[in-house]
């Protein structure tokens, strides 16, 4: 949605006129307009017409009912009368409503005949395609947008629309893209979000994301003020592995409080992290479990804990691991809450969790005993730092190590007067 939109230079140029013959195409363009014009007005006959006029004003006061009764019991022998009679019972059977198939049916004998007058004509094919439209009839509501085209000679931005539609309904994804341009070409400076969605329908359906993010790009650049387009680009960059431009859009998104799903975030909080700015991902996630944004549990707790770790924020990482502990009870948890507490200096709260975790089981256990080695030699508490440090020893893992804390506790123990 950050599309760099190119500006478009027009250089006005003198130039001679020149009268060409007009190519086949454009012959055949102006035969068929003049074809068109040649079709004669024709009006209903008296009698039908009567009853064609109580009809009208039965329509008039909203009696459908009372004007349907009229118009279906009218028995037209004109080819003219019976379709424009056909066209009002439609138009009867449409403003009524859940009457569709009925109105269909009615159309048909209305367009088929191909007689009724220039005006009353096009619309009831129009009528005929959006119906169909309505029910489902895509391949009949295509060929008759196709015909109001064709025998209009207008081309409509919302009729490009549907007609996209009707190919996205049929699965001819492909087919989409071009009717949705020219719905935009004809939008004009009154631009409209639907060609863009359903262009980006067609792209991601297709797993074509690079077309989709120039979409994204360009529609944002039309329609900034809504949040959905800003996630949107945000998560096309991520599919196409543009994290950086990413982080990016989804966080100028979040500045303007448009990120609101909890899915949203924990994707902000995570291109945080993994574009190297962990302390944002910590503060943010931080703030949205503490509101009720993002639901605090083991994974978001965890993923707090991770961050701050990251940041290097030891005592705050070693909280988070601590509630995570609490809430699993696994001694992984536990494990990694020790370990940074005695980092952080935090040796009496150090030992409780690591002896927590070699309640509960752990795999390498030497790394703990020598961790709590550590914490009660940083205590004065020596003893219990030499009897760590030798159950340290036991592990092949740490043994090498343990042996060297060995001597170290020993020889500070001798020369405190401490027995161990």
């Amino acid at each position: 949605m950050l599309k760099k939109l190119a500006t478009a230079i027009v250089i006005a140029s003198a130039v001679t006129t020149v009268q060409l013959p007009l190519s086949f195409e454009a012959q055949a363009a102006e035969a068929k307009q003049e074809k068109k014009k040649k079709r004669p007005t024709q009006l209903v006959g008296p009698s039908v017409g009567k009853k064609v006029q109580k009809a009208f004003e039965l329509y008039s006061t909203d009696d459908i009912d009372g004007a349907l009764v009229l118009l279906l019991d009218i028995e037209a022998k004109k080819e003219y009368d019976k379709a424009y009679v056909a066209r009002f019972i439609a138009v009867m059977y449409a403003t009524k409503g859940n009457q569709e198939e009925k109105a269909i049916s009615y159309l048909k004998q209305a367009v088929e005949p191909d007689v009724l007058n220039e005006v009353d004509h096009g619309e009831a094919i129009k009528l005929l395609a959006d119906l169909q439209m309505q029910t489902k009839k895509y391949k009949e509501a295509l060929k008759n947008y196709e015909a109001w085209m064709e025998f209009t000679g207008k081309e409509d931005a919302q009729t490009y629309v549907k007609i996209a539609q009707a190919y996205y309904e049929l699965r001819r994804l492909d087919k989409m893209i071009k009717p949705a341009d020219k719905a935009i070409a004809l939008f004009g400076d009154k631009q409209n979000q639907n060609p863009y969605i359903l262009k980006l329908t067609s792209y991601y359906e297709r797993k074509m994301y690079r077309d989709g993010v120039k979409v994204l790009e360009t529609v944002l650049q039309l329609f900034p003020e809504n949040k959905q387009w800003w996630t949107q680009l945000g998560m096309f960059y991520l599919l196409v592995e543009d994290y950086p431009k990413a982080l990016a859009t989804l966080d100028m998104a979040y500045k303007q409080g448009y990120l609101v799903k909890e899915s949203e975030l924990k994707t902000l909080a995570s291109l945080y992290q993994s574009n190297g700015v962990p302390f944002k991902a910590a503060k943010m996630l931080e703030k949205h479990i503490s509101s009720g944004e993002i639901k605090r549990d083991d994974q978001t707790l965890s993923s707090l804990a991770n961050a701050f770790h990251a940041a290097q924020n030891i005592g705050d990482a070693a909280k988070y691991y601590g509630e995570v502990a609490k809430l699993t009870n696994e001694a992984q948890h536990w494990r990694k809450q020790g370990m940074l507490l005695k980092q952080d200096e935090q040796f009496k709260n150090a030992i409780v969790s690591l002896n927590k975790a070699l309640k509960i089981g752990v795999k390498n256990k030497g790394s703990i005993y020598m961790s709590l080695a550590e914490s009660h030699f940083y205590l004065g508490q020596y003893k219990q730092a030499h009897a760590e440090i030798t159950r340290a020893m036991k592990d092949p893992k740490s043994r090498k190590a343990a042996r060297g804390w060995k001597s170290f506790i020993e020889d500070t123990a001798r020369r405190k007067n401490v027995a161990i």
